[in-house]
């Protein structure tokens, strides 16, 4: 069994703590009424969905928080439920019946993360606009951004300037700029789109970087891109990484150019991942392989059997879904660079976690400390 987390000598919340925060908290504040105004001047509807939901999510390596419902008042069947991951597949379905462009401040859950950077219990602003496509979805990304945080964000000595054009790097040039001309197309095969862990270990050789024996193709492209690429990216500007291998294409359309691409692109500031965005996969038969193959690895990786598909989701594609691309933002990352705070629980008005009483707080840095 778990333990309790103690009364004594453990605590998320004293008064000096909180006013130590209340800076950030502050600047956060402003930056949501910020954001809400931003969409809602661009023609977007504000929508709220389920937290409690049969499937949480259909990425392979997220942990969700299981809960039971258990009815007394004769409405329904007990049935086991789940935290959200991402309110993604709720909000496609909201898609599919015709309400948007919309958006949605949610909560989400993610079991086992905590660090400077990831909390357990987080913000992520979800946004979805039907017609649009990946590039214009990062032209109003960065116009977001632009909008509503400081001129110049930063973490630590790390800062990114705004005001200048966000670069928009594929993932195919920066393995070639950072992992010394490693060519991580040439691992994908053309006609499935599936990795192939034999060329990876060959390219990387190829390249003078190693790859292990053991290591799956995705064990492989992560080694290496947190290794070398991810460090690199979003330091003086912002960045895309843009054209993702298609074995990383998870709920995107492949690019119908080369079949070894998906539509997805990740935002880069100060050296901090922002955001993941897809141009939308619509065929419902193509997704029902994708999520199939997903259950199979979580359960295979994990050992748990964990949940199945979505069925209420693919049924919302049958139906159809307008072409659309929508992006996930974690908004609290976003509140740490606008109002330089250093580590995620500082823009937390009350964080998940117990942790035993710190040092009081730095006040944020002038620079930062106004409004965008």
């Amino acid at each position: 069994m778990p333990k309790a987390a103690s009364p004594h000598g453990r605590q998320a919340w004293t008064r000096d703590r909180l006013a130590a925060r209340l800076p950030f908290l502050r600047r956060r504040a402003a930056l949501t009424a910020a954001t809400r105004a931003f969409f809602q001047s661009r023609g977007y509807l504000e929508v709220e969905t389920p937290c409690l939901v049969p499937a949480p999510g259909m990425e392979v390596h997220l942990r969700g928080f299981a809960t039971e419902y258990r009815p007394h008042l004769g409405i329904g069947e007990e049935t086991l439920l789940w935290l959200r991951t991402s309110p993604e597949l709720a909000l496609k379905r909201l898609l599919a019946g015709g309400a948007g462009p919309i958006f949605e401040f949610a909560r989400v859950w993610r079991n086992g993360e905590a660090s400077p950077n990831h909390a357990p219990e987080f913000t992520m602003l979800e946004w979805y606009a039907p017609g649009l496509g990946m590039a214009g979805l990062m032209d109003e990304a960065e116009l977001l951004l632009r909008s509503v945080c400081p001129g110049v964000v930063g973490q630590g000595e790390v800062t990114a300037d705004l005001s200048r054009p966000f670069v928009r790097m594929t993932m195919a040039e920066a393995f070639s700029r950072y992992c010394r001309g490693l060519d991580i197309l040439g691992t994908v095969d053309v006609a499935t789109g599936e990795g192939s862990a034999t060329r990876l270990r060959a390219a990387a050789a190829r390249s003078g970087l190693h790859v292990s024996e053991t290591d799956s193709w995705e064990d492989g492209f992560f080694r290496l891109m947190l290794r070398y690429v991810e460090p690199k990216l979003g330091r003086g500007q912002a960045t895309f990484l843009t054209h993702w291998p298609t074995p990383q294409a998870a709920l995107a359309r492949r690019d119908p150019q080369d079949g070894r691409v998906a539509l997805r692109f990740e935002l880069f500031a100060a050296g901090l991942e922002l955001a993941n965005a897809f141009e939308e996969l619509t065929d419902p038969v193509e997704q029902r392989s994708r999520f199939e193959r997903d259950v199979a690895a979580r359960r295979a990786e994990s050992g748990e059997a964990g949940w199945d598909v979505d069925e209420d989701f693919l049924a919302a594609l049958d139906y159809g879904m307008p072409p659309s691309s929508g992006i996930a933002l974690g908004f609290d990352r976003l509140a740490m660079l606008a109002s330089g705070a250093a580590e995620i629980e500082d823009v937390l008005w009350l964080p998940a976690i117990p942790r035993t009483p710190q040092p009081a707080l730095a006040a944020p840095p002038k620079l930062l400390a106004g409004p965008g």
